[in-house]
Formats: structure tokens, C-alpha cells, sequence
């Protein structure tokens, strides 16, 4: 058996896998193929010139890269160097270059990498982040490495593998460490779900970000692991035409595509009959569904729509993860339609209980843990909840990361005696796991986390608006498609009237200038409205239960008889303001 991914990358050219290898679909639907033992041959070259570099075992090289060959020759290379390679996302519009380069930087940074290699074209914009990152070796793109034979650099399952990134924001990003040993597991167990047999050798594709634990572990890894073929499209080319993703599942007969669940909701509405025509999916036998909160009314309509061209109900599995734990940890039961249930409003927003109503919230399971991957749902002491109680979830398994990469203190937070704190809030029920929100301070936007303070920042200063009295936070409406982005907003207590009645609209633009989000809704509210910690810290996490609950109300007029009670902080009576519950 395995043990780490120089392992499999050793074992591409057995007989069972000489048909196996990485197939590059382009915006023309025209495809580049490259067998496994070819791919083993690229990555031998580049490790030869990362040695003849000065690249060390357990260096760390951060990579930059597009979907394409170019980004397995740097990240193979790397791994036969026995360096430690850390993909990074390539930028995505010029328009956000200056952000971008300054997030990247931070990230080179964070995960003292020594080099940074990257395509040629990425290269020529990403010159001042290297400048302000200062990686010892600087950048280059593989071609430009010295020419030297490569031979492999022995590593051990306690190694490290590689190191992802939690967050898709540029601030305060996370590097994640993930050992040899805790990849291989990962791989392992998600191969255990479809093992091969002489009647069908399981194939992915896949349009997902490779710098992303969805993209690079869940789909490349089992591939390589099995020899098997993986086709990619570039995410790039999957939002511009979601069609491109289908049509090449039933050309290349995919049994085994993920995605986040807004993906599903864009081949809802942007992928017309015409671009079906002669499209079968009837092969795709798990569409796994995860990496954001799974919207019941969208993955049935997604199910209803396609089921004309042979996508059957039973496929569309709803599965959670994270990347601290390298990727899945629990999975709904194969070959089952998704399961959900509704649960009472009120119990579970104010109570936490999760008690079945036939009108209430409708939550989707994600189903049981993983082989090897243990539950539990802990209350604010610590105390283990039995089934049916909100609280935070906490994982136990064989793939967990052995922490954030020199950060021991963000590390003894997250894991404690073998568990993870995942920072997500839900209940089990009949051993399956339903989620209800984060506890974490994210904003998570169509797959992607936010740091809320960058979106609560791009506010402040805005005529109006009192200061450091901002709140960020997403939310998931009934039968919606996909996460909401929500501000809400004190306003200063000398606003004037029309101040108030411009601030929605500047509120919405200054965050859209800075961040490129677009914020679904702004709630303004009276002084001293949001909820904070005893030492005045923002509570965002309490600001948007008791708004979903319908109770972040302002705060009581001042009275003679209210400040002989208590030494509270107190609001001003305020003309009326904007209002609405959650839609």
C-alpha cells in the first residue's frame, strides 16, 4: 500500500493504467492528452532543475498556475524534489490586480516558500509580489530552470505533502499543513467508494480550481492514484459556458464529477437546450455536492431539468468537508436520492433544537462520517450534545492536518487531543450530519470564504455610518440558489436623513469597488443595536442568528427608570428605518 504520493506517482506505468492519464479540454471542446508516465517524465526534468537550483528537501515552492500541463510539471517536480509544494490561485482580472498581488504576497510570505514558480504569462504580472515577498530563489516559470537530471528525493508519510490555503481571501489566509500520510489516507478512503472492476474503470472531470482541495484531492490524487483518466476543464471556461462541463461528461462518459452547489444553479440558467443536443449523462453516477450549503429547491430543479438527458436523481450527493481535514469527511449513502427534512424555525434559531415541523426550515444531510472519521457536536462548555442539539462540530480522522503551517497558536485552537474544531455549527440525526451555519467568523460566497472584516472595512468612513459599528455576514435564504451577503450597519447618531437614505446604495458600491462582491441587502440600524463580547468586540456570529430569528432590534430609548436599573449602553429613539426580514 501506498504511503505517500511519490508512491503512486512511481506506479503509473503498470499494465492496468497504460489508458490512463490527464485530458485538457480547451473553449473549442478540442482535447490535449497526456499519459500518466509522460506526465512522471515532465516532472523528472523539472525536479532535476529545481535541485541544480538550490531547491532542498522540505523546501517550500509556491505555485502559480492556470489549469494546464505546465501546473503538474511544477507540482510533481516539486514533490520528486522533496520539497513541499504550495499552490496559490492565479489571478482572474486585471481589474483586481493590485489586491490580488498584494494577497499573493502575503501568502508567499506566510508560507516561507523560497521560490516561486509560475507560467510565463502569470510571471509577467506577478513581479511586485515576489518583489515584496522576497522568496530567496525569486520566480520563474519551469522552462527557465537550469537543465539537469532528475532522480527522486525519498520522502515518509509524516513528510509534508503539500500546503492549501483555507481561505479564498487575501486576508489573513491560513496554510494548511497536510502530511504524505494524511493525503494518502484521504485518497484512500474516497477510493474505497468507487472501486474499479473489469466491466468499469471510474473516470472524473472536472472543472475545479487546482490550487483547491476539491480540485487537487478529490479529483487529481485518486486518479494518479489508480492510473486512471482525469478530464479538466479550466474554471475559467466552466463559468463562461457551463455547458462545456456536461457536454464533456458525456463525451469522455465521467462517472464521478464535484462541484459547490451554485455550479448546479448555473448550468440551471445558463445552459440552454440547443447545448445539450446529443448530450447523455446516464454514465455521471456521483455528482458530489459540496463545499457550500446545498439548496434543497435548486438541486431538485437541477435533478428535474437534466433528467431528460439521463441524469438520475440518485447521483446528486450532498457530501462536507473541509480542507483541515484534506477534504471529505462525511459523505451521503451512494446511489440514494438526497435527503432532507424541515425542522421548526424557532427551536432551532433560538433553542437549538432540532425538532421536525412540516412547514420549518428545510435542511439537506450531508450524510455519515467517513471510514476512520469520527462526530461529535459540543455545546458552548464543552459538553458532548446528543442527537438533535446545535452545536459546533468537532472531527476526529485519518486525515486531519497536522496544523497551520508555523502558527502554533492558530494550531492549538483548531486541533485539541486529535480533534479539529471545525468552526461549523449543526445537529445529527440518525447518524447523519445536518448543518445550520458557521460559528467561524467567514463569509463564505459561492464556494469561496471571505474575510468579513476586508467587506466591513470597504464601509467605514462612509457619511453616516458609526464608526467600527460594521457587520459582514452570509446567510442562506429558504429555496434560494446560493449564499446571501448581508451588511448590517449602524448608522452615526448625528446622521442626517439623507445620509440614511443614501447609505444602502453607497454601502453597496464601496464594497463592490473594493472587495468585487455584491452585497444582497444592507440593514441599517440604530446605535447600539449589534450584539458585542464584555470587552466591546463585534459578535457577528450573534448578529446574524438573532436577525434570521427576527430579533436584532434597537436598543431601548433612554429613561430615568432604565439608567437607575442598570449601567447599560442605551440607543436614541430613531425616525423609522428601513426594515425587512430575511429573503
Amino acid at each position: 500500500m501506498a504511503e505517500t504520493l511519490l508512491d503512486y506517482l512511481a506506479e503509473v506505468d503498470r499494465p492496468e493504467g497504460a489508458d490512463g492519464g490527464l485530458r485538457f479540454v480547451d473553449r473549442a471542446e478540442q482535447a490535449t492528452w497526456f499519459p500518466w508516465i509522460d506526465i512522471r517524465a515532465r516532472a523528472l526534468a523539472v525536479c532535476g532543475g529545481l535541485r541544480a537550483l538550490g531547491v532542498e528537501r522540505g523546501d517550500r515552492v509556491a505555485l502559480v498556475f492556470p489549469t494546464g500541463i505546465e501546473f503538474f510539471d511544477a507540482f510533481f517536480g516539486v514533490l520528486l524534489a522533496g520539497a513541499v509544494p504550495v499552490p496559490l490561485y492565479p489571478p482572474v482580472r486585471l481589474g483586481r490586480l493590485g489586491q490580488y498581488l498584494t494577497g499573493t504576497a502575503r501568502m508567499i510570505e506566510r508560507a516561507r516558500a523560497r521560490l516561486v514558480l509560475a507560467d510565463a504569462r502569470v510571471k509577467r504580472l506577478l513581479g511586485e509580489a515576489v518583489a515584496a515577498a522576497r522568496p530567496p530563489l525569486g520566480c520563474r516559470t519551469p522552462a527557465e530552470l537550469p537543465q539537469a537530471e532528475g532522480e527522486a528525493v525519498p520522502v515518509g508519510p509524516a513528510d509534508l505533502a503539500l500546503v492549501q490555503f483555507s481561505s479564498g481571501t487575501t486576508v489573513d489566509p491560513k496554510p494548511v499543513a497536510l502530511s504524505h500520510r494524511a493525503v494518502v489516507a484521504q485518497v484512500e478512503i474516497l477510493n474505497g467508494f468507487w472501486p474499479d472492476t473489469p466491466e468499469l474503470r471510474h473516470s472524473c472531470v472536472s472543472w475545479l480550481p487546482l490550487y483547491h482541495d476539491m480540485g487537487l484531492i478529490g479529483c487529481v490524487f485518486p486518479a494518479l492514484s489508480r492510473a486512471a483518466q482525469l478530464t479538466l476543464l479550466g474554471p475559467e471556461l466552466f463559468v463562461a459556458r457551463p455547458a462545456l462541463w456536461l457536454r464533456a461528461l458525456s463525451r469522455y462518459r465521467g462517472t464521478i464529477s464535484p462541484a459547490p452547489n451554485f455550479a448546479y444553479g448555473l448550468c440551471l440558467h445558463r445552459i440552454t437546450d440547443a447545448e445539450m443536443d446529443g448530450v447523455d449523462l446516464s454514465a455521471w453516477q456521483t455528482a458530489l455536492d459540496g463545499a457550500e450549503a446545498v439548496v434543497p429547491a435548486l438541486t431538485r430543479a437541477f435533478i428535474e431539468r437534466f433528467a431528460r438527458w439521463g441524469f438520475r436523481a440518485e447521483a446528486l450527493t450532498p457530501v462536507y468537508g473541509l480542507s483541515e481535514a484534506a477534504l471529505a469527511v462525511t459523505f451521503s449513502e451512494l446511489g440514494r436520492p438526497f435527503r432532507s427534512r424541515r425542522f421548526e424555525r424557532e427551536a432551532l434559531a433560538r433553542d437549538g433544537v432540532a425538532r421536525e415541523a412540516a412547514e420549518g426550515r428545510e435542511i439537506v444531510s450531508v450524510g455519515r462520517p467517513l471510514p476512520g472519521f469520527r462526530l461529535r457536536i459540543q455545546g458552548e462548555a464543552g459538553e458532548e450534545l446528543p442527537e438533535g442539539r446545535t452545536g459546533r462540530v468537532w472531527i476526529q480522522g485519518p486525515s486531519l492536518m497536522d496544523g497551520y503551517l508555523d502558527d502554533p497558536l492558530a494550531t492549538a485552537r483548531a486541533l485539541r487531543d486529535g480533534w479539529l474544531d471545525t468552526g461549523d455549527l449543526g445537529f445529527a440525526l440518525d447518524g447523519e450530519l445536518y448543518l445550520t451555519g458557521r460559528a467561524k467568523d467567514v463569509v463564505l460566497l459561492r464556494g469561496r470564504c471571505y474575510a468579513p472584516d476586508e467587506i466591513e472595512r470597504a464601509v467605514e468612513g462612509l457619511p453616516g455610518v458609526r464608526t467600527g459599528c460594521v457587520v459582514a455576514a452570509s446567510w442562506l435564504p429558504e429555496e434560494a440558489e446560493g449564499e446571501r451577503l448581508v451588511l448590517f450597519v449602524e448608522t452615526a447618531r448625528g446622521a442626517r436623513p439623507e445620509e440614511r437614505e443614501a447609505l444602502p446604495e453607497a454601502c453597496t458600491a464601496a464594497v463592490l469597488g473594493a472587495t468585487g462582491l455584491a452585497v444582497d441587502q444592507v440593514e441599517l440600524l440604530p446605535p447600539g443595536t449589534l450584539p458585542r463580547t464584555s470587552s466591546g468586540k463585534l459578535r457577528r456570529a450573534e448578529a446574524l442568528r438573532l436577525w434570521l430569528a427576527g430579533g436584532l432590534t434597537p436598543p431601548e430609548p433612554v429613561t430615568p427608570l432604565r439608567l437607575a436599573k442598570a449601567m447599560t449602553r442605551s440607543g436614541v429613539a430613531y425616525a423609522k428605518l428601513r426594515w425587512s426580514r430575511p429573503r
